[in-house]
């Protein structure tokens, strides 16, 4: 009886720690190859549609086998997904269902916004993309970039709609912080990492951004002018 007490207990631990590792299955060995799989394409997609975030690779690891791909599965899910409404998109890091562009007309029609907007300036929008190129990055660099004070209201702005936070400290006197993007930016953006940012080399090509004039701070003022409000800016941190 306390031998097998003891073997329900290690069960329960799986060895390792983890609950629930000798109840749950993930290899699925005693089923054929083909049912296996579609097993575990149910898992992943049941669990990520189930989540209010984007899943990531580690976490689809916990409910296959060793074996299995996740890449692999999701690129069978998708293909299953072709002609539907909603497709899995690698986001943040991670992957989730999504609703494809082309029916927002309609969902927004039927019961409006899923979220509340995220209204940026155009002041934040180029602060915001001017953090995504070159972060870490302090105030007060940025400040220098567009030739203008940009005030702790508009970092605050962006810190509150979940865009930027604050990095590692500036080895630069006084250890000013500096702030980075989040993995929200990434998903309000639809990008899976900053890798997916748009080439600067291509937005220079196109006119629309000049790194000799951003680090000058020479941007033209009304593209880089704060806001009214943004005018009278604190000291630096």
């Amino acid at each position: 009886m306390a031998e097998s007490s003891a073997r329900r207990r290690k069960g329960s631990q799986g060895g390792k720690g983890r609950p629930d590792d000798g109840l749950f299955d993930r290899e699925l060995d005693h089923l054929p190859a083909e049912v296996r799989w579609r097993e575990w394409m149910n898992r992943v997609e049941a669990v990520i549609f189930a989540a209010s975030d984007p899943v990531s690779r580690e976490t689809l690891a916990r409910i296959v086998g060793k074996d299995c791909s996740i890449d692999l599965i999701i690129d069978d899910i998708r293909e299953e997904l072709r002609g539907r409404p909603y497709d899995l998109v690698a986001v943040a890091g991670g992957w989730r269902h999504l609703t494809r562009p082309v029916y927002g007309d309609a969902i927004r029609a039927a019961i409006g916004a899923n979220k509340p907007t995220i209204d940026l300036s155009q002041s934040e929008i180029l602060v915001l993309m001017c953090i995504a190129y070159f972060q870490p990055i302090t105030r007060a660099e940025l400040s220098s970039f567009f030739g203008k004070e940009i005030s702790r209201d508009l970092i605050g702005r962006l810190r509150g709609f979940d865009m930027i936070a604050s990095g590692p400290r500036s080895p630069t006197p006084g250890a000013p912080y500096t702030y980075v993007t989040t993995p929200g930016f990434l998903t309000e953006f639809g990008l899976n990492t900053l890798r997916d940012l748009p080439d600067f080399e291509a937005l220079e090509d196109a006119g629309l951004l000049s790194r000799e004039k951003l680090l000058a701070g020479e941007i033209s003022p009304e593209l880089a002018g704060a806001d009214d409000n943004d005018a009278d800016a604190a000291n630096e941190e």
